[in-house]
C-alpha cells in the first residue's frame, strides 16, 4: 500500500471554498482503486487490519469523510469486513471472486486501444437490438442517464451517468448475456469515462454522442443507431493520442492525478486572486 505525499498538491485536501466536492470525488476514486488493487493483488494480505480512518486520511492526504466513503465501497465489494470497535480487516476472497472477470482482464494488461476494440462489436450489437426491442421504460432510463450526464459538473458523476446510459442500452437489448459481458468490463470502462468526460476534444463537432444515439433508438432506426454508436466509440481512437497504448489502469491513474493537480492550481489561483 503506497502512501501518498500529503504535502504534495495532488495528495492534500486542504479546506477550501465550497468544499470542492468534485475534487473529493477524484480523491475517493484514487484511494479506492489503490486499496482495491493492493487487496486483490495480495499486497495487503487476507486478515490484515487496515490502518484507522485517521491514519488512512493522513497517508493519502485526504479527509476522513473520503476515507469513510472508500471503506464503504470496499465493504460493499466484499473486500473488507468492518468490525465495530475493532477496525476494518481484509476478507478472504472466494475462488469465484478471485477469478472475477475484471481481475482476469487486468492480468492481461489491456490497453485503452484494446478496450475500445472490444467495446465496438459488443455495443454496436447491443444498440442494434435495443433499437428493435426497447420499451418505453427502457427509453425513459436512457433519457434519464442522458439528462444526468448533461447536467453534471463533477467528472466522477459524469462518468457514472455515462456508464448508466450504456447500461440502459444493454438492458434494452433484452439479452442478459450481452449485459453481463458489458458489466464484466464496466470497471475499465469507468476509468476511460473519467478521461473522456474531462477532455474537451471529446466534444469534437459532428460526432454522435448520447443524444444522437438515443434519437436513433427512439426512431427505431437500426442502421443509424449502429452507425452512431460505432462512430461514438471510434472517437477515442482519434482523441486519446499516446494514452491509447497505455494500460487502462495506468491511464486512469495518471489522469486522476492530472485532474487533482488542476483542481489544486485553480484553488491556489482563487486564493491569490489570479
Amino acid at each position: 500500500m503506497q502512501p501518498s505525499d500529503a504535502s504534495s498538491p495532488s495528495g492534500s485536501e486542504r479546506p477550501g471554498p465550497a468544499a470542492d466536492p468534485a475534487r473529493r470525488g477524484l480523491l475517493t476514486e484514487r484511494i479506492a482503486r489503490q486499496l482495491e488493487h493492493d487487496i486483490r493483488s495480495g499486497e495487503i494480505a487476507v486478515g490484515t487490519k487496515l490502518p484507522s480512518e485517521r491514519e488512512l486520511a493522513a497517508q493519502f492526504g485526504s479527509s476522513r469523510n473520503v476515507v469513510r466513503e472508500v471503506l464503504r465501497r470496499l465493504e460493499a465489494q466484499h473486500l473488507i469486513e468492518v468490525a465495530p470497535g475493532r477496525g476494518s480487516f481484509v476478507r478472504e476472497q472466494s475462488s469465484g471472486q478471485a477469478r472475477g472477470y475484471d481481475a482476469l482482464y487486468r492480468a492481461g494488461r489491456p490497453t485503452v486501444r484494446q478496450l475500445i476494440e472490444a467495446r465496438i462489436p459488443l455495443e454496436v450489437e447491443m444498440v442494434r437490438l435495443a433499437a428493435r426491442r426497447a420499451t418505453e421504460e427502457d427509453l425513459a432510463a436512457m433519457r434519464s442517464a442522458r439528462d444526468a450526464l448533461e447536467a453534471a459538473a463533477d467528472v466522477v458523476v459524469k462518468a457514472q451517468a455515462d456508464m448508466d446510459f450504456h447500461d440502459a442500452i444493454a438492458v434494452a437489448s433484452k439479452n442478459p448475456v450481452l449485459r453481463i459481458m458489458l458489466s464484466s468490463i464496466s470497471g475499465m470502462m469507468f476509468e476511460m469515462m473519467l478521461r473522456s468526460n474531462s477532455d474537451p476534444s471529446i466534444g469534437e463537432p459532428g460526432v454522435p454522442h448520447h443524444p444522437e444515439i438515443l434519437e436513433a433508438v427512439e426512431a427505431r432506426d437500426v442502421d443509424l443507431a449502429c452507425a452512431r454508436m460505432r462512430e461514438h466509440l471510434l472517437l477515442g481512437l482519434r482523441t486519446y493520442g499516446a494514452d491509447l497504448d497505455l494500460r487502462v489502469d495506468t491511464m486512469a491513474r495518471n489522469h486522476i492525478e492530472t485532474l487533482l493537480g488542476q483542481a489544486e492550481d485553480r484553488r491556489d489561483g482563487s486564493r491569490t486572486g489570479t
